[in-house]
Order: structure tokens, then sequence, then C-alpha cells
């Protein structure tokens, strides 16, 4: 129950945030459209840079806003093309050849009415529900009669009471709605804030061949870096075993004492060279990962850090082996970042599959400030993911908490089979 009311009147909060930024969005909207209108007298020139600018700042601020609050991925346009060494004509017009500029403006001048309203439903039933439980019980008196809250007339006690009791449930509801309504209301503004279909595609046709050179080159280390292993690891020691068996088997009858202790140096040399090859096949596919699947595979991490972790599985199916490595990995990176950097105490890892995607939220309550652009934790998770078109979304605040999002476009494979 917490939870669930602690994520209401965040969601209230961040409908009060949308509906000012839905009043600003009208008024930058104006003063653009007042800055188009200059332009054949050639004062709109100087202004519609600025102009400009800001209305991309509010729309860039509005996506930011609906990937943090509800998933909802909009793809922004390309930067805006402003380059202050050109004339100021120059800059207007390649802002006016600019699609995402068009797109921002129409947006501007439609998400005020229609959005505005829609953000303002949540809001207006806590305010109207505060009067009738907060205000109507001590001032319905003063009103004298025709005092009406809603549908009841409130001149008695007993309305008083029954327009208190209206008023809570206005309350709850607008609470309860909030979630919803930003939800719709991202559904709603992606057509208008993210980049055409075919723009879509062809990033991610791009993101794509760049995914697939760099997947290239980390397979191409990665063996390297088992060979390496190999050849300075288990292979130096298998080596060893041999000489040490083969005087060994010289001293076996001249001296049985010595030949016991190589033999026993043998038995520990052996042993070591076991230890560095499940360290390697870990490193390549932990055995868990393979045998019980990735749920099982994440509860092992959690185990294992000594970190308090939570893991919510809601996976009912097996997914590709690939993406359970990939996925198992990413998660492995951020438990290792969470407990060396963020100094928290607490972990929940949540997992899903929907909509033919895998979606694993990762939130700690550490100090938050987590940059993905800096290190190269976070970069090698974003990279893992993007060989499979997956991506990597991080919303850390100063103070905290961390919270960050992988998604993978993937299909079950199997019937579950980890423990639930």
């Amino acid at each position: 129950m917490a939870p669930a009311v602690s994520r209401s009147l965040i969601a209230v909060g961040r409908c009060q945030l949308a509906s000012l930024l839905s009043l600003g969005v009208g008024a930058v909207g104006t003063l653009v459209v007042f800055t188009l209108l200059l332009l054949p007298v050639g004062v709109g020139f100087g202004l519609l840079s600025p102009a400009a600018t800001a209305l991309r700042a509010l729309s860039d601020r509005s996506r930011r806003w609906s990937t943090e609050w509800t998933g909802a991925r909009i793809s922004p346009p390309e930067p805006l093309a402003v380059d202050r060494t050109l004339s100021r004509r120059r800059q207007a017009t390649a802002i006016l050849g600019d699609e995402g500029f068009w797109r921002d403006l129409a947006w501007a001048w439609v998400d005020p009415v229609t959005g505005g309203l829609l953000i303002a439903v949540p809001l207006a039933l806590l305010g109207f529900g505060a009067f009738g439980a907060l205000v109507q019980p001590f001032v319905w008196r003063l009103l004298g009669p025709g005092n009406w809250y809603a549908f009841i007339p409130v001149d008695s006690t007993a309305t008083m009471f029954a327009a208190l009791v209206l008023g809570v449930v206005f309350m709850l509801g607008g609470a309860l709605l909030a979630p919803k309504v930003l939800r719709l209301h991202a559904r709603w503004s992606r057509p208008l804030l993210s980049v055409p279909r075919s723009t879509e595609l062809a990033r991610r046709v791009d993101r794509l061949i760049d995914t697939r050179t760099q997947a290239l080159d980390t397979q191409a280390a990665e063996l390297r870096r088992i060979e390496r292993d190999l050849h300075d690891g288990a292979q130096a020691r298998l080596v060893a075993l041999g000489m040490t068996l083969e005087r060994a088997t010289l001293l076996l009858e001249t001296d049985p004492a010595a030949a016991r202790t190589l033999l026993l140096d043998v038995r520990d040399t052996s042993a070591r060279a076991l230890a560095d090859l499940r360290d390697l096949v870990r490193g390549i596919s932990p055995p868990v990962l393979a045998d019980r699947g990735l749920v099982d595979a994440v509860r092992s991490l959690a185990l294992d850090s000594h970190l308090d972790v939570e893991v919510e599985p809601q996976l009912p199916g097996r997914l590709p082996a690939p993406v359970e490595s990939a996925a198992y990995f990413a998660v492995s990176e951020l438990l290792a970042n969470a407990a060396k950097h963020s100094g928290a105490r607490n972990v929940r890892i949540a997992l899903g599959h929907a909509d033919e995607q895998l979606r694993i939220t990762v939130t700690d309550d550490g100090r938050g400030g987590a940059d993905a652009s800096r290190g190269t934790g976070l970069l090698g998770v974003r990279r893992r993911l993007g060989t499979f078109d997956g991506t990597l979304v991080l919303h850390s605040p100063q103070g905290g908490p961390t919270t960050v999002t992988l998604e993978i476009p993937c299909a079950l494979s199997s019937p579950k089979t980890s423990s639930s």
C-alpha cells in the first residue's frame, strides 16, 4: 500500500510540473509565431534563433520527462541548426528548413489545449476534493443557504460530513488517476515530439551497423583474452603437471618418497588448473545461467552481493541464450557499480517481458549523480545491449535514487524453467 501511495503522490507532483511546462510551451509557441510574422519586415530574423532554441529546450524537457516518468521512448530530432558564425538571415533560413522545428511548433500549439487539459483533470479533482474535505467543514455555516458541493446541498452537519466524504473520494480519485494520465499524455505527445518513422528506421539501421562493428571487435578481443588466459593459466599449469609427472615416474623406483612429494604437487597443480578453467568458463557463460535461466542467475548475483538486493521476476519463460547472457552481464555490472560508487544499501531488480521486449529495471537508494558518459562500465553495457538493438536509460538525480532501465527486443524461446 505504501509504495502505491508514494507513486500516486509522485505522479500528482509530476502532473503539476507538466501543467507548468504546458503553460511555458504555450507562451513560447506564441512567441515563435509572432517572430515568424515579423520575418517579412526583417525584425524576426534576430528573434527566431533564440525563440526556436527556447522551444527546442522545452520539447527536449518534455521528451526526457516522458521517458523518465512513463518509460515511453520518444526519438528526438537532430540538434537545431543554429550556427552562430552565420548571419541572422542564414540562421533563420536553416531553422525554417529544419523539420524538427515545425514539429515542435505544432506540438507547442496543440499541447497546451489538449495535453494541458488532460493533465489538469487529476489536479482539478484534487483541488476540488481538498475544498470539500479540508475547507467546507469550517466555512459551510458562513456560506449560508444555497451552498452546494457538487450535487450535495451543504446546509446541515450531516450534509457537511457527506461533502467531506465526497471530497476525500475526489482526492483519492485524482491521486489514482494521475499515473494513468501521465502515461496517456506521453502516448498522446509521442506522435508530435518523435521524429518520423522513416527517420527512426534510418537511425536504427545506422546504429545496428555501428553495434555490429563493435560486436565484432568485442568478440575478437574476447577471443584474444580467452586465448591469453588459457596460455598463461591452465595451459601453463598442465605443461608443468606433465613435466612433474615425468619426474615422478623416473623417481618412482629409486626414491619413492620424492616421487610421492611430486605426485602431491601434481594434485595441487591439477586443482589449480581446474579452478582456472572454471573461472574462464564462468566469465564466458555462468553455469547457473545456462542451466536455470536468467532469473536464477540474477538471484545468484543478488546472493553474492553484499548489498540487500530484492529480485522481482515476472518472466513467463526462457529467453534466447545470447539475450540472457547480455542481460546477465549488464545486471552484474550495474550491481558492481551500485556497490562501488553509489553508497547504496538496498537494490531492487525487476525483470519482465511484454510486447516482445525484455525490460529490466535496477533501482538503488544511493547518492545518485551517475553519468553514463563517464567511465567505461555503463558504456560497455550500452554497447553490449546495442548488439541486440537494446537500450539503456539512466535516471540518477543528485541525492538519488538511481534507476537504470534496460530494454532488449526479443521473444520467449521456451517455457519457464527457473524456480519461482
